[in-house]
């Protein structure tokens, strides 16, 4: 990816160009300090003069009053407001007719921006003063008065808190007068320039001591550049918040949000003082300091889907390569292209005014609809449908273009969402509240409904990354998702009126994807890659959650490595210095997940012997030095022990009791074989499935599936078991049976350990009940005698996987 600039040969601006704001995608107005106020005109190239100001304004910034307001347009007249030297800021039309002038500031105005929401304008001044302003100019309240000049300033996402410079240090300084304000040193000069992205909730600082640094909202360093030759004059973020844009003198840079450089421009233009995006994040413009307003658009951006690259190579033109025989297509469009997503071999294109589905399988015909009004933001992908974002909303279409549903909930900013805080399967569609970041929101792509009950997964902290598997049918679809603490946490979306079981799985996880044609999970775990063959056996059984982990040391990979995409065996990281690196994961348990969902147990049981035989095979090639220091380092077998463990965690979650019990056998699990063998002798299938609930270590769920069938001994017999003494007494009681049973085993239990009875309960009930242990093995007998004839008359299957 780099930056493709463009300038005039002569400058427009006889004076140095101060600021520069976007109207539209294709019109751009510029300040200078010849007082004029020029527009450009890129779908023309004409340059016109909107307004020559009076002799004592000196423009300094410039900022355009926000066109949308939570996806929605803004019916009142555009106007921009207009900074300058002589402690004034301006109001000014379109056409530009100077609407109101303010006196704000001693001193010059060095900083004016509107919030996202169009309510307030925040001014810094030479004064170091900072104040709040309606949008009609009047002084609403004075937010900070500090010592030094304020360079620069800017809002929150959720326009409730003010970020701006104090000489080295940043201040982020809520409107509230009560709550705390967050102040660290940044930079080792003064700051000059600094941006908040509404979507990301990254800040980007830049000053004199040459270097640029990204933080997160806490004020928690995530990257500092080297240092530069000059002082860093500007800064910009993208819309989406994936790229920035940092100016020097001569100097233009285009950045990753982790900080790494894309592209290095050196253009003839002086510093340059302010940079802006458009609105749909294709173009960028920056007003230097020798009177020329300089342009530039992304090219040679690249994405890739198993063997094919594709190319943005213009504006509106794409080329795809097939790697396997260099085939090259060339994909042209009628508009320029804002956002691209290339997955489950479709590629899905969106232009300003429309979207593009192609098949891997023909380039030449796409699918061809028309976008809503708005900039598509977003797209994401599943296997069977697209999401797309735009600044109104979410919307859902199958890859024949047909649109399928819009999900919304009350405060819903699309404009606001990202890769990490939305997810899309092929049934289900996944929101983090933007309000309440605790909060994740579940919908039906078909209806657009929430999920179920519409309860949403609340969690104890902020979550920062969520992500949907990908296969399975509906009623098993799990969300894996990353807290504010980097923990991993997974749990099932479609819960069923119950308080969702949410397990964590992981710590310290920085990144996160799952594969597309397997429920297995990857992520940078502490820095190194680790793989999940199967994370949903944290429901089934928790104990061989560290047994089914594929784990690569993290020293082949630089600094913070990001995830990007997991393919087939295929996965993509993106390292901290920009570069990209491949990672290869074992092909045998996605093959196990196949066999899985198809019910070959057969064949799943073939495999983990074959996968075991070939381990053996390979140790007897090896010198006897390299075999001990495989078996020292417990290496020989980990391979087939990882699939032994997943094929014992799907084979219980299917209640596929005989290849449990080999899987078990397999890794030496001899309780858990003989516990299995226990659930099938049960006399009736109702007692097998409680059973197999409590091997998962669901207690109520087993009590209340006995209940539910009448195998009231069961049930008080299961918390005997679990020496949960005074629920047993209580369902005792409460049915009016086996109340001498309870008492009797408790009794036993006291005595074993020599103890006396203590319980006020029991000592109640013991007193009127006699214990006699040969009429209470033959109630128990008949108890059994009687499951059993009611198992045998109704028309029970042997396998209890059948029976499922």
């Amino acid at each position: 990816m780099r930056l493709k600039t463009s300038l005039l040969k002569e400058p427009k601006h006889k004076e140095l160009a101060s600021c520069v704001g976007w109207t539209t995608a294709d019109e751009l107005y510029s300040c200078s300090e010849d007082h004029q106020i020029l527009k450009w005109n890129l779908l023309n190239n004409e340059t016109s003069l909107v307004i020559r100001l009076p002799e004592d304004i000196y423009p300094i910034e410039l900022h355009w009053f926000p066109k949308t307001i939570g996806g929605k347009k803004q019916v009142q007249a555009e106007i921009f407001v207009l900074t300058s030297t002589d402690g004034k800021f301006h109001l000014v039309s379109k056409m530009g007719r100077i609407e109101k002038s303010v006196e704000a500031h001693k001193g010059a105005v060095l900083a004016g921006k509107w919030n996202y929401d169009g309510t307030a304008l925040v001014t810094a001044g030479e004064d170091g003063k900072i104040k709040i302003w309606s949008k009609s100019g009047m002084q609403r309240s004075t937010l900070a008065n500090e010592g030094s000049p304020v360079y620069s300033v800017a809002w929150s996402p959720d326009s409730d808190r003010i970020l701006y410079t104090s000489g080295r240090q940043l201040v982020v300084k809520p409107l509230q007068p009560s709550a705390k304000v967050t102040q660290w040193k940044a930079h080792d000069g003064i700051i000059l320039k600094v941006d908040w992205n509404s979507v990301s909730d990254l800040i980007l600082s830049g000053g004199e001591d040459c270097k640029f640094k990204v933080w997160d909202s806490f004020g928690r360093l995530l990257h500092s550049s080297a240092c530069h030759d000059y002082p860093v004059t500007s800064l910009s973020w993208a819309p989406d918040g994936e790229v920035f844009a940092m100016g020097s003198f001569n100097t233009l840079r285009l950045c990753d949000k982790t900080g790494w450089s894309y592209a290095l421009e050196k253009p003839n233009t002086g510093s340059v003082l302010s940079l802006a995006w458009s609105a749909d994040g294709t173009q960028l413009a920056g007003a230097c300091g020798n009177g020329h307003v300089i342009f530039a658009h992304v090219v040679e951006q690249h994405w890739e889907w198993k063997n094919f690259v594709i190319t943005l190579t213009k504006r509106r033109s794409m080329e795809v390569k097939n790697v396997l025989n260099d085939a090259v297509d060339i994909l042209e469009f009628r508009d320029r292209i804002i956002k691209v997503s290339l997955a489950y071999d479709h590629l899905v294109v969106a232009t300003s005014l429309q979207c593009y589905v192609y098949n891997s399988r023909n380039w030449n015909t796409p699918l061809i609809f028309d976008l809503k009004e708005g900039t598509v933001s977003l797209i994401l992908q599943a296997e069977k449908y697209i999401l797309l974002v735009d600044g109104s909303g979410l919307y859902t279409f199958s890859y024949d273009g047909r649109l399928i549903s819009s999900p919304k909930f009350p405060g819903m900013r699309a404009d606001l969402l990202n890769a990490q805080s939305v997810s899309l399967s092929n049934d289900t569609v996944a929101i983090r509240d933007q309000n309440e970041e605790k909060v994740i929101l579940f919908f039906d792509i078909m209806s657009g409904k929430s999920v179920g009950d519409g309860k949403p997964v609340t969690h104890k902290l902020e979550v920062v990354e969520i992500a949907l598997d990908q296969c399975g049918p509906s009623s098993e679809r799990k969300i894996a998702f990353i807290d504010k603490n980097r923990d991993l946490y997974l749990t099932s979306v479609r819960h069923l009126r119950k308080e969702p079981k949410v397990c964590k799985i992981g710590s310290m996880v920085h990144s996160m994807a799952w594969n597309d044609s397997a429920n297995i999970l990857c992520g940078i775990q502490d820095h190194q890659f680790t793989v999940w063959y199967d994370p949903g056996v944290v429901f089934t059984d928790k104990e061989l959650l560290s047994k089914i982990l594929y784990i690569k040391d993290g020293s082949e990979f630089s600094r913070a490595p990001h995830i990007l995409s997991y393919v087939g065996t295929k996965v993509t990281l993106r390292q901290g210095d920009g570069s990209l690196v491949y990672s290869s994961v074992p092909a045998y348990p996605a093959i196990l997940h196949e066999y899985s969902a198809a019910a070959r147990w057969e064949d799943a049981l073939h495999l983990c012997r074959f996968a075991k035989s070939e381990a053996s095979t390979l140790s007897r090639f090896m010198s006897p030095r390299c075999l001990d220091a495989l078996h020292e380092s417990g290496h020989g077998n980990e391979k087939d022990r990882c699939l032994w463990a997943c094929l014992a965690g799907m084979a219980m979650a299917n209640r596929e009791l005989s290849t449990a019990e080999m899987a078990y056998a397999a890794l030496g699990e001899l309780p858990r074989v003989q516990y299995i063998n226990f659930i099938r002798e049960q006399p009736s299938r109702e007692s097998s499935l409680a059973h197999m609930l409590m091997f998962s270590g669901q207690i109520q769920e087993a009590e209340s599936t006995l209940l539910q069938a009448g195998l009231i001994y069961q049930a008080i017999q299961m918390n005997i078991d679990l020496f949960y003494w005074e629920r047993a007494l209580e369902l005792a009681v409460k049915h009016k049976t086996h109340v001498d049973t309870v008492l009797a085993y408790r009794e036993k239990f006291l005595q074993k350990f020599g103890r006396k009875e203590t319980n006020k309960r029991f000592l109640q009930y013991s007193e009127g009940v006699e214990v006699d242990w040969e009429k209470i093995q033959a109630k128990i007998e008949m108890e059994l005698c009687k499951e059993r004839e009611k198992a045998a008359n109704n028309p029970v299957r042997s396998s209890v996987a059948a029976r499922r």
